[in-house]
Parts: C-alpha cells; sequence; structure tokens
C-alpha cells in the first residue's frame, strides 16, 4: 500500500482521522470537531511549539478540522488545501464559519464600527471567507466581529477570470517561508492563492503542486513554447510565466514577488545549485 503523504493526511502512529480508518494503522481514530480561525492569520507548524517549523498558515476564516487539543495546541486539518499541522488553540473558533464573501483586496481591515474612522481589530488578507449578516452604508457586518469595506468583499461564488492577474496584484509582496497573506508569502502560495480565486483548487507545496496542476508539457528545455499562465517547476520552487519570457515568482533571491527574465532565473538557480528545471506545466483551458 502506498504511504499517505502526512502534509495532506491526518494520522501518526497514535491518532488518525477514522476517514483513513482503512489506509493507515493507528492506535485509535477520531472524527475531529471543526472549527474556524478567529485571527488575521495564523501558522501551522510541524511540532506544537513556536520554535517548531513553520509550514504554511491558516488565514481568517478558513475552516479546521480540530483532531486533538492538548496544551493549548490543536493539531488539526486546514480544508481550504488539506494541509496538516499544529495551531496554538488561542486562534480557533468553534464551529465552521458559513461564509458568505471572501476578501478580494490584498488586505482589509476590519473595524469595530461601520465607520472609517473607527480603530481597526484586524487585518485580513485576500481569500479570506467571512460571513456577511448585513450591509450599513459603506460597509458589511460581519457575523464574527466587527465591519469590512463592501469593496473589498466579493461573493463567495463569484471566481476572477485570470489567475495570473491576480498573482500580479502580489508584486513587492515580501517573501516569508511558508506565508500565505499579502504581508508575506511564498513561491507556492503565491500560485495557490491567484488559483483560489479563480476557482481552482490548489495543493500548497511546489511538489504537489508539480504532480496536480495543469497538464504537462513534455520538453523541459524548449523554453520558447512558453506563453502567459505556464508553470515552471525547479526542485522546492515554482513560478508562472506572465508572457513567453518573464516568470513572475516570489522567491529567496530577491526576498519578494518579483518579475525576472526566465533565461536569467534559469541561471541563477543552475549557478546557486537549485538545478535544473524539473517540469512545466499549462492550463489548456487559460486564457487572458
Amino acid at each position: 500500500m502506498k504511504k499517505l503523504d502526512p502534509r495532506i493526511h491526518a494520522y501518526r502512529a497514535d491518532l488518525a482521522d477514522e476517514r483513513l480508518s482503512d489506509k493507515v494503522q493507528a492506535e485509535r481514530y477520531v472524527p475531529g470537531d471543526l472549527s474556524h480561525v478567529h485571527r488575521d492569520s495564523v501558522p501551522l507548524f510541524s511540532q506544537p511549539s513556536f520554535d517548531g517549523e513553520l509550514q504554511t498558515e491558516a488565514l481568517f476564516g478558513e475552516a479546521v478540522r480540530i483532531f486533538e487539543i492538548r496544551d493549548g495546541w490543536a493539531w488539526g486539518q486546514n480544508l481550504t488545501d488539506d494541509y496538516v499541522g499544529y495551531l496554538p488553540l488561542e486562534a480557533l473558533s468553534p464551529g465552521q464559519l458559513q461564509p458568505t464573501h471572501r476578501v478580494s483586496a490584498l488586505r482589509t481591515f476590519i473595524y469595530e464600527e461601520a465607520n472609517l474612522k473607527s480603530p481597526p481589530i484586524a487585518l485580513i488578507s485576500m481569500m479570506s471567507p467571512v460571513a456577511v449578516i448585513d450591509r450599513d452604508g459603506d460597509f458589511c457586518e460581519l457575523a464574527d466581529k466587527g465591519y469590512v469595506y463592501h469593496s473589498h468583499l466579493v461573493p463567495e461564488n463569484e471566481v476572477d477570470p485570470d489567475f495570473v492577474a491576480v498573482a500580479e496584484r502580489f508584486l513587492g509582496t515580501p517573501y516569508l517561508w511558508g506565508g500565505r497573506t499579502s504581508l508575506g508569502l511564498d513561491c507556492s502560495a503565491l500560485i495557490q492563492i491567484g488559483l483560489l480565486a479563480t476557482g481552482q483548487f490548489s495543493r500548497r507545496d511546489s511538489d504537489l503542486q508539480a504532480a496536480s496542476l495543469g497538464d504537462l508539457l513534455n520538453d523541459t528545455t524548449e523554453l520558447s513554447q512558453l506563453k502567459r499562465g505556464d508553470l515552471v517547476f525547479w526542485k522546492g520552487h515554482i513560478g508562472v510565466m506572465i508572457d513567453q519570457k518573464q516568470l513572475l515568482h516570489s522567491n529567496a533571491h530577491h526576498m519578494a514577488v518579483a518579475i525576472e527574465p526566465l533565461e536569467a532565473a534559469v541561471q541563477r538557480i543552475r549557478i546557486n545549485g537549485g538545478g535544473e528545471i524539473t517540469a512545466l506545466r499549462r492550463f489548456e483551458n487559460y486564457s487572458a
């Protein structure tokens, strides 16, 4: 039996999601309890410690299935992309939010009152789901707390037509390993957020994306075939073409989301030990 990837399947030797009872061995299985993030964003760690490795972030409003609570930490799975990790319990509220809208701006404040002069109580990022219960002038009242400027939201089922254009809006955003917000994000999060905005599911890490997104182009050396929307992969890295020659990617060289000639990126990554391009993938139905 093929071993399941523990990044996207909740199991340990002592505990596992009951949905995996026929696939993994564990001392006990539990159904898990639904909760949602009530902080601006929350880190997911590989261990129940702030000194552990940051794997990813869960955004405000995202649903998390919790399998264990211990010593102020929750071990759970983000239902947006199935990522598994440890979250600080204080960042979660019981129950699953029933979103009506999502944040379409790069980031927006939640205000205490429906007044732009009132104190902001949170700063939430693109793709954060929210439950709107009322409209008060230029603001939408949220079920959990506070008010958000209505033009920074779109209905939950409304999709953007161009994932590359969404990704381009993050140009200049600082690079942050494990980050998923407009305050800092990594290479795979940039692609994931762009695709989620267009209604397309995307895994979190670049190797998982390389195995699942779009259709594989057979020749990784023939770069003249590339066009806007094509994904370029290296070991541990991903970028997207904005045209035939320019690559958009969040990277540790610029420490930001940047655009540069693909040829320059290929040469630099090779020189710095990152190897050659491992895959090229294309969304056949993409148009811009």
